[in-house]
């Protein structure tokens, strides 16, 4: 067999022949193609297909390609739920040169295998987790929106051998043995994508690449903010429960939110800093097991909010205050009580704080309940 060759240009793509290379694929054929990292041969999730895939690569039947999409959007046909981590990864990182593998849990694997054919499903899942990647190539993109069946596309080499990272590198090793190869000339970063496994148990790089393991923390914290009014009552006892629970759900140690990927912390509207907590407050918090006796209020500010994911507001007034900073954070930013405030303790008798405390306690539990990790 002889492999095709055709010239493409990623600044003025030719349709017609990525529909050509569309088409190949959807009929079993295998299409070596640019990505932002190196070339990666396109293969339709069918046995037959994979089979040759894993004769030509001369890779074993048990392992799993990675699975290909043309928009970080399709993401959720192959993974119902993300959890919070992940999805600030995908939002920050794709289209890009990453990974991901997805841990699933029972109930959307349940999910899946209703939506999926059984063979697409027993090819792309492995104990419950699927690897899958976005590239940022157009023509990578505008192959895969224009194929009609999942594209898997590992590396275009021969196992253990150096992946290819322009049109030459792939015939050095696969000429005579893939359909076609798309030739964009030079990839551009010349390397593997890093792939990153997370789930509820942090983030693990199993494969180096373009991504350090500390970028892609940065890239995936997930950040949450309380806001009161100064930032000595309500919000500091709300950050300090909230958590607690946060960690008790994670199964870490409180001192290991960071860690695991989780900032909380807290803010005032009038503007004051470098206060601590109010007696009341932390002795209310005591009570409950939550130590927020190191707290110094802060002042709200433009860049506390663009930098945080979800936002809870004490009462409409915080939460007015947030949108009156950042219009663009009124769909993150909601009252932690829901419909309702959480009426400001200061100048009542201790009492009320352990009231207010109780009552924070009671509607933290419930959006952390609401919350996918």
């Amino acid at each position: 067999m002889e492999t095709k060759i055709l010239k493409i240009d990623a600044a003025k793509i030719d349709s017609t022949i990525i529909d050509e290379a569309a088409g190949l694929i959807d009929s079993g054929g295998l299409v070596a193609f640019p990505t932002e990292t190196v070339y990666g041969i396109a293969c339709r999730v069918k046995n037959g297909s994979l089979a040759r895939l894993n004769k030509i690569k001369c890779r074993t039947s048990g392992k799993y390609y990675t699975l290909h999409i043309a928009r970080k959007e399709d993401v959720g046909k192959y993974v119902p739920s993300i959890g919070l981590r992940a999805k600030k990864l995908v939002q920050n990182a794709w289209p890009g040169p990453l990974t991901i593998v997805f841990e699933l849990e029972e109930k959307d694997i349940d999910k899946i295998q209703k939506n999926l054919e059984e063979e697409i499903f027993r090819n792309l899942y492995k104990n419950n987790s699927i690897g899958i990647r976005c590239p940022h190539n157009p023509i990578a993109a505008m192959l895969l929106q224009r194929t009609n069946c999942p594209v898997v596309a590992p590396s275009a080499n021969i196992t253990d051998q150096p992946p290819a990272i322009n049109g030459p590198h792939v015939l050095e090793q696969l000429s005579g043995r893939i359909d076609l190869l798309l030739d964009a000339g030079t990839c551009n970063y010349k390397k593997s994508s890093t792939v990153v496994k997370i789930g509820k148990k942090g983030l693990e790089v199993t494969r180096p690449g373009f991504y350090s393991k500390k970028e892609l923390e940065a890239l995936s914290t997930v950040k949450i903010l309380f806001v009161c009014t100064g930032n000595t009552c309500r919000s500091p006892m709300a950050e300090g429960i909230f958590r607690k629970y946060m960690a008790e759900k994670l199964q870490c140690n409180v001192d290991d939110l960071d860690k695991m990927g989780y900032k909380v912390i807290s803010a005032g509207i009038i503007g004051s800093s470098g206060y601590p907590a109010t007696a009341e407050a932390v002795r209310a918090c005591a009570d409950m097991g939550v130590d927020i006796k190191a707290h110094r209020n802060q002042a709200l500010s433009k860049e506390l909010i663009e930098e945080s994911d979800i936002i809870f507001a004490m009462e409409q007034i915080h939460r007015d205050r947030v949108i009156a900073l950042d219009r663009k954070a009124a769909k993150r930013c909601l009252l932690l009580a829901g419909d309702t405030g959480i009426p400001d303790p200061i100048g009542h008798p201790q009492r009320f704080y352990n009231n207010c405390a109780k009552l924070i306690e009671r509607f933290v539990r419930k959006r952390i309940g609401e919350l996918e990790i």
